[in-house]
């Protein structure tokens, strides 16, 4: 009995071309074509994940502008060469002293 119900709702569904052949339409779009719910959904959140690393980079870029503006001080220059890449006057030794 049950199932007369639900096939007596389709029944006009299935009879009409027209709207079967828009439903068809629908079902392709949200599943099998290529933008598609889920392909859209992956592509908005790489579009979100972009944004971040966009935003990330862009304070970066502007750290190291800082940083560019202070290494062109000479002495500026010198003391980021001895603590950054441990470089030493002919003569000096050099003690690096790690903490953990």
């Amino acid at each position: 009995m049950e199932l007369k119900k639900i096939a007596g709702i389709f029944a006009p569904v299935v009879r009409n071309k027209y709207l079967l052949t828009m439903m068809i339409f629908v079902v392709w779009l949200m599943f099998f074509d290529s933008d598609a719910l889920y392909n859209r959904y992956n592509n908005f959140r790489m579009l979100n994940d972009l944004k971040k690393q966009k935003e990330y980079y862009k304070v970066q870029m502007e750290k190291d502008r800082q940083q560019l503006k202070e290494l062109t001080k000479d002495e500026n220059l010198e003391k980021f060469a001895r603590e950054k890449y441990l470089m030493k006057k002919n003569g000096e030794d050099i003690f690096y002293i790690e903490e953990e």
